[in-house]
């Protein structure tokens, strides 16, 4: 239905419309601010257009020369204008792009962009026509509705007569009319709501609240965007009193251009200086310190997009928080999308900081979310790829700098061992592990840690296992008990003291056929392999230790499930350790801490028959089994045995009166 006044008609929306319209202006976009992006966006495609068609159409008659974008503020009106001297439209493709939310942005769009690409497969149209539907002038417009009361556009086609406006208060009409003296181009012209009020509206007008919604969203625009400011005079020269009103505020107008314009990713990275990357990486990042490592990407063929990522030297202040964001930042054509875009980086990377700045991505109506497709994906896993290569590089060319960065960012990074099955032959290349091997070994490189791939290279004669132990630190891994025979045979084990490793190494399992083995876990035997330092045939009978694993297993029966004999231990008396699939106190602990309930899980005690503590418990308990004493040896070698480990005693107080009284 319509009205005609004039040259001017009125049209209602179509009920479709204004469900999407209400839609748009209440629930799609979660901030204000991103209306300017939307008419900013819009203006930069105009241009765009614009420079295009000129290049196409020598007769089209118009002047490229000063391409640009104008915000116009005006305080006392409450408006603001959004003015591009771009590519304009016709009063058709006003009704049809803007007039017809429903058909501009639901159904038909998706349609066409499915028949364009479908096209573009076949060769009948270019990859730029593709990817201008997704810019064109439409759905975006409608987030002015935010913030203004009404909203009028203006606009003129280059070589066309006559521009056209149009009027909307956003409700149930608008108004579309004639506009004989309109410029080419497009002007949006703004009758703002109140400053402030229940939605905490920022005032639009002010100079200040534009320079930071341009430089947050669209700093990178390539077409310069400028506003008129006003600035006080200089001082006259001479007497003040001569004809000087001091209570009037002498002003210039000045014109400021409040975008950058620096899209430092698209400039080749010989154009570019260390300084002005670590300059652009802190802008991004809001940090202080110099990145590590700075990655360029440019991908072309079905789809184009261009990456700029900064390795940190510094970890952020909420690396393990549980609401940390991600650093990478998205762009479509220089526009500013989001924030933190998860759907490009996977967490264990969350670290990295940058932008990617693509050709096409489908987005939905608000440009806010991306839909998932293969495009993401493929963009993902190549970054994943890209960051990986230069931290292995990192590794082979700057060990320093590497040892440095993994004490910061290791623990991050395996927890892709975890999530992301795809990368873990790379990441499992990248990362280092302490092992004991640098107890024993002079140099940097055994400081430095060891990957997997050459802690298999040096594996022992008849070693079929990777052999690791976990612990809280370093220290209380190397001091364990477990440790005892692998050390005496020279086996290597790898020394695991992140919280991640606790889990990491059961989801990996094995790598390159060669099992990951907990040397707590499990009834350990080593003959065989490595340098004994005793004969396998010197060990004790177990028979004759038969009567005491009995008595201590029903003593014992209410702290440990088993008693044993360990092949294992070469100097102390005993050690606790689990079942082979078994979790560790450790990780027990994790999971309680964060507020998980399990069952109390007894261990095993494993005694070394060589120790003269154990030898002399079997032989007074062969004379006398009923003795006092007997108990409170039990006792106090289970005790001992737990804290080795980095336990914690059920009864320390009970323990320590135990301890004193026996000494």
């Amino acid at each position: 239905m319509s009205q005609h006044t004039g040259n001017a008609e009125t049209r209602e929306f179509q009920a479709e419309t204004r469900q999407l319209l209400d839609l748009m202006i209440h629930s799609i976009y979660s901030n204000p601010d991103t209306f300017l992006r939307e008419v900013i966006s819009n203006s930069s495609d105009a241009l765009d257009k614009l420079r295009l068609a000129a290049l196409q159409d020598s007769t089209l008659g118009v002047d490229t020369s000063d391409l640009h974008i104008e915000l116009i503020p005006d305080e006392q009106a409450r408006t603001l204008t959004i003015r591009d001297n771009g590519i304009g439209m016709s009063r058709e493709e006003v009704v049809d792009l803007i007039g017809t939310l429903a058909k501009s942005g639901t159904g038909q769009m998706r349609e066409a962009l499915s028949a364009a690409r479908a096209a573009q497969e076949s060769g009948e149209i270019s990859e730029q026509a593709t990817a201008d539907l997704i810019g064109q002038f439409g759905i975006g417009f409608y987030s002015t509705f935010m913030v203004a009361d009404t909203v009028t556009l203006v606009t003129r086609k280059a070589g066309e007569e006559v521009g056209t406006r149009w009027t909307s208060s956003g409700e149930d009409t608008y108004t579309i009319e004639e506009a004989a003296d309109a410029p080419q181009g497009t002007s949006v012209i703004l009758q703002l709501k109140p400053a402030g009020g229940d939605a905490a509206l920022p005032d639009y007008t002010d100079e200040n609240t534009l320079r930071r919604v341009v430089r947050t969203y669209s700093d990178f625009i390539a077409w310069p965007i400028r506003m008129e400011v006003e600035r006080p005079a200089p001082e006259p020269e001479g007497d003040d009193d001569e004809g000087n009103d001091p209570s009037v505020e002498n002003t210039i107008s000045e014109t400021v251009t409040l975008n950058s314009q620096k899209a430092l990713w698209t400039r080749p990275r010989s154009e570019v200086s260390d300084e002005e990357y670590a300059d652009f990486y802190r802008h991004i990042s809001h940090a202080w310190d110099e990145p590590l490592e700075t990655i360029t990407l440019r991908a072309e063929g079905t789809f184009e997009y261009q990456a700029l990522l900064f390795l940190p030297s510094q970890a952020p202040f909420d690396l393990f928080s549980p609401d940390a964001k991600r650093g990478v930042q998205l762009y479509v054509r220089r526009v500013f999308i989001m924030d933190d875009c998860e759907e490009l980086v996977p967490p264990f990377l969350r670290f990295v900081k940058g932008i990617v700045d693509a050709q096409d991505l489908s987005l939905n109506v608000s440009r806010e979310i991306l839909q998932q497709d293969r495009q993401i994906r493929a963009i993902r896993k190549r970054l994943v790829k890209r960051v990986l290569q230069t931290i292995e590089q990192l590794r082979s060319d700057r060990p320093e700098e590497f040892k440095s960065f993994w004490s910061t960012f290791g623990a991050v990074l395996k927890e892709g061992l975890i999530s992301d099955v795809e990368s873990r032959d790379q990441l499992l290349a990248v990362s280092t592990f302490a092992s004991t091997r640098a107890e024993t070994t002079e140099g940097e490189e055994a400081a430095a840690g060891t990957t997997i791939a050459e802690y298999i290279s040096r594996m022992v004669e008849g070693q079929e296992e990777i052999y690791y132990l976990t612990g809280t630190s370093r220290a209380a891994v190397e001091n364990s008990p477990h440790l005892e025979a692998f050390r005496a045979r020279g086996v290597e084990v790898l020394v695991l003291t992140d919280p991640v490793d606790e889990v990491w190494v059961d989801a990996v399992g094995e790598v390159d056929g060669k099992r990951l083995r907990s040397v707590a876990k499990g009834d350990v035997d080593l003959s065989g392999v490595g340098t004994d330092a005793q004969e396998d045939t010197d060990e004790p009978d177990a028979a004759e230790f038969a009567d005491l694993l009995a008595w201590l297993g029903e003593e014992l029966e209410d702290e440990v499930k088993q008693v044993r004999l360990s092949h294992r231990l070469t100097e102390s008396a005993a050690c606790m350790v689990g079942d082979e699939f078994d979790m560790t106190p450790q990780l027990e602990a994790m999971y309680r801490a964060s507020g998980m309930e399990l069952p109390t899980s007894k261990r095993i005690l494993e005694l070394n028959p060589s120790h003269p503590l154990v030898e002399r418990l079997r032989s007074q308990h062969a004379q006398d089994p009923s003795a006092a004493e007997l108990k409170d040896t039990a006792r106090l070698i289970s005790g001992a045995a737990v804290l080795a480990e980095g336990g914690t005693l059920a009864d320390p107080a009970a323990f320590a009166k135990l301890l004193v009284d026996r000494i």
